[in-house]
């Protein structure tokens, strides 16, 4: 193994000697691919929808794209309304104009509905007449009451275009499913057409309103409410496509913002660190390269930027001028001892180049456990995450020695990084004799902080709530707290129930049995005995009203024929009747139809139970009559909940199995490898753990990617230490001068690098987002425990060791396969 170490390090020499020789061809190849990479660019795009979170084959979200094919979109954008007065003449002609103006100003509109439009069904003799509301503006008090007692009494308007106390009202405008080029087949969708439409004899897919577009459409919703807006009308704008909207514009200001200061925050620390313009350009030279090429690589494989993968750019910018630093800290030391360009590149290379091959493969380790995770955009983060520090590592060790091969470097007499400074010196010699002469306690109390984590592990929950990410004070969670309030709900769960046959749903068993599942859902109630769901809405509502229509408007006869004729008859005088609201309701062939559920926006955790009964109720009640497939909003939040849980499961223990073999492999020693990990998730542990689960905060899409990306940059500074240690150990040092010396040349990158790492995460603390917010506070936060863990902890252990396995001596090399002086 001891020569296995030397050929590495000799092949690195050999390899930064070529490097020098071959500057400018190497230079020219570098700027090749960085160029390649590059030209991907412009494809790059952003996806902050709900179907995002979810992998192409997901059965979850092929069955969402199902039920939008054959009903539309399900998500709606509301604008709440709340006047002085809403049964008033004055108010409902303000009204009347403003859906005007959404209709003529608003692109990507199906169908606008108010109490000015909405259906009216009603019957004259044996006529059925299905008409807006609104036809005529009422012209006397008389009949304003007639319309309020019209409007309170009705189970379609209730809890959609009115609250229940009637003092609140909505516009509700449904979008188109899929951009315009597939607009004829959204409005014909489930009533005889494929799902590809057929356009000049070729078969064309259907895609979904693209994020542009939906933000186009939010926008000019937006204009018109503020041509309209005033003190006596107050106009609040919710629903998903605004959430989607919200989401992508802060997503594009605060990637904006993380970059701008994550360059300030390491360029004042290159500064510092090396006192020299060539100590501060190349590092983020070489990290922005890295930076474009992994954005590239992105676009170039049509993955779009979602909210998980906002972390991104920062995340490599901080984590990638890590390996520039090493490698710089060891090319200046010898620069300004020898002036020799060349050779201060080939003794940094042999010095540095196999920790830094070594920490770049275990962080790329810890991101590449999220390959596997069910939820697509934290699988994508551990793809591009792990491969952009593999590129930053490409760059490092191929294009920066080529740029200092270029660059004119002068010896200073007074420089940074290379100089000790005195006081730093004895800080760090302070605390190596302090680690090393206080072993046994540190290593005790580390062992009871880590059994208090223990006991705090216990208390995380996990948690996926979009909307709670949202800080109050932003208008669009207050908009969609106001509705949620106000109408009981904005976020839906959609059934699908299909007969399997041509006109099944003139069943009266099946309308029954779907009669029965939307009262379960209505009088369901929570553990703490709170009704959940604000409303139904399904092919019912129709029948029934028609139903009723037909039988003098007398309120008895708001039922469920018990007819299969008599069924057919009225859904057919409805059809005819003009309206078309059938189409979003039910497929053309009566087989299929949806029933809606409406539920306020809440944590998926609490709806979990909530699903998972709805389902085995609509089994029992259609048992051996339909098939029934639970989808919509509140579906994909409980499954992510399952696939966030799952997925951290599975990551966990791929980081923590793959990186403590190749800690192993690089010490040589299955003993020192687990003891050297021990020092690795003792931080990660005590986060979240103690921090975490202690002070409540709830595992989510962000959070739990801490402990990984926390074990995979952690461990970094761990192999630093561990490599300088052997190194001087196996020189004959005893142990105690051996961890003196790996922290005076080592312990001031390791020092900067976490520095560095800690701002870099602490910036997302400036987000918009909560859940950015706590992930990059505690990833912060555990990588100070790392390095406090590097810095005492290590070296405590390691006198424990050694004292346990040669008694008080302890100077001379450890030998056989257990020794670190033997291996990398």
């Amino acid at each position: 193994m001891a020569n296995l170490r030397v050929r590495i390090d000799d092949g690195f020499e050999t390899f930064g000697r070529w490097l020098y020789r071959n500057r400018f061809k190497t230079l020219l190849m570098m700027l090749v691919v960085v160029a390649a990479f590059g030209s991907q660019l412009p494809r790059l795009t952003f996806d902050t929808s709900n179907e995002s979170y979810f992998h192409e084959e997901d059965p979850t979200l092929r069955e969402y794209d199902a039920f939008r094919e054959q009903f539309g979109r399900e998500e709606m954008l509301i604008i709440a309304l709340r006047p002085p007065e809403v049964f008033d003449r004055a108010f409902l002609q303000w009204l009347a104009d403003f859906h005007a103006a959404l209709e003529a100003e608003v692109p990507y509109v199906k169908e606008i509905t108010s109490l000015v439009n909405v259906r009216h069904t009603r019957g004259e003799g044996d006529e059925l007449i299905v008409e807006d509301l609104l036809e005529t503006l009422p012209r006397t008090p008389a009949e304003m009451a007639r319309l309020k007692e019209r409007v309170l009494s009705s189970e379609l308007y209730r809890n959609f275009l009115v609250s229940e106390d009637g003092k609140f009202t909505t516009v509700v405008i449904e979008t188109l499913a899929f951009s315009p080029g597939g607009e004829a087949g959204d409005l014909l969708a489930g009533f005889g057409e494929a799902d590809e439409q057929p356009v000049g004899g070729q078969a064309v897919e259907r895609m979904p309103l693209s994020q542009e577009e939906n933000r186009e459409l939010v926008l000019a919703a937006r204009k018109v409410a503020a041509k309209f807006q005033s003190p006596d009308f107050p106009i609040h704008i919710a629903g998903g496509p605004a959430l989607d909207e919200f989401f992508e514009r802060t997503m594009q200001k605060d990637m904006g913002q993380f970059l701008g200061l994550a360059f300030l925050a390491i360029g004042i620390f290159l500064f510092v660190l090396f006192r020299r313009f060539s100590g501060v350009v190349l590092p983020l030279l070489v990290v922005i390269l890295s930076l474009l090429s992994t954005v590239g690589l992105m676009a170039a494989t049509g993955v779009s930027f979602t909210i998980p993968t906002t972390i991104l750019p920062s995340f490599l910018l901080a984590v990638g001028v890590g390996a520039s630093v090493h490698l710089l800290a060891i090319f200046y030391r010898d620069f300004q001892r020898r002036g020799d360009k060349e050779g201060a590149i080939v003794y940094a290379l042999g010095h540095s180049g196999l920790p830094i091959v070594m920490t770049a493969l275990t962080t790329a380790a810890g991101l590449y456990a999220f390959v596997t995770a069910e939820m697509a955009p934290i699988a994508h983060l551990g793809i591009f995450a792990g491969t952009g520090v593999l590129i930053a590592l490409l760059y490092t060790l191929v294009l920066l020695p080529a740029l200092l091969a270029l660059w004119p470097v002068r010896q200073h007499a007074r420089f940074g990084s290379g100089e000790r400074s005195g006081g730093f010196d004895r800080l760090l010699t302070a605390i190596a004799d302090f680690a090393t002469s206080r072993a046994l306690g540190i290593v005790v109390f580390s062992g009871v902080v880590v059994a208090a984590a223990i006991v705090g592990l216990f208390r995380l929950s996990f948690s996926m709530n979009f909307v709670e990410w949202i800080p109050r004070s932003q208008e669009i969670r207050r908009s969609i707290d106001l509705v949620d309030r106000e109408l009981k709900g904005s976020s839906t769960l959609e059934l699908v129930i299909d007969t399997g046959e041509e006109n099944g749903l003139y069943e009266p068993a099946a309308l029954n049995a779907m009669e029965a599942l939307g009262r379960f859902a209505e009088q369901y109630r929570n553990d703490a005995g709170v009704q959940v769901v604000g409303k139904t809405n399904s092919l019912l509502n129709v029948l029934k009203e028609t139903h009723r229509a037909l039988n003098e408007n007398r309120a008895e006869f708001y039922a469920i024929p018990q007819s299969r004729q008599l069924v057919a008859q009225e859904l057919l005088l409805f059809e005819n009747s003009g309206s078309d609201d059938l189409e979003r309701l039910v497929d053309s062939q009566f087989s299929k139809a949806r029933l809606t559920i409406v539920v306020p926006w809440d944590d998926a955790a609490v709806y979990v139970g909530f699903v998972q009964k709805i389902r085995a109720e609509a089994e029992r009640l259609f048992e051996g009559r339909a098939i029934v497939t639970v989808t919509g909003t509140l579906n994909l939040f409980t499954q992510m909940m399952f696939a966030m849980m799952r997925s951290m499961a599975k990551s966990y223990v791929i980081a923590g199995v793959v990186i403590t073999v190749m800690m192993m492999l690089l010490v040589g020693s299955l003993r020192i490898g687990l003891l050297s990990m021990v020092a690795n998730l003792t931080p990660i542990m005590v986060t979240m753990g103690l921090v975490m689960g202690f002070a409540g905060i709830r595992l989510d899409a962000f959070t739990l990617l801490i402990g990984s990306i926390a074990l995979g940059l952690a461990v970094d500074d761990t192999i630093h230490f561990f490599h300088n240690f052997r190194r001087y150990y196996g020189q004959g040092m005893d142990a105690r001068e051996a961890v003196r010396q790996t922290l005076l040349t080592s312990g001031r990158a390791m020092l900067f690098t976490s520095l560095v790492l800690v701002t870099g995460f602490w910036l997302f603390m400036l987000a918009t987002l909560n859940n950015v917010f706590y992930f990059g506070l505690l990833t912060g936060v555990a990588l100070i425990f790392a390095l406090l863990a590097d810095f005492l902890l290590a070296p405590a252990m390691i006198m424990l060791v050694l004292r346990t396995q040669y008694g008080r001596t302890l100077t001379g090399k450890w030998s056989g396969a257990g020794a670190i002086a033997s291996s990398t």
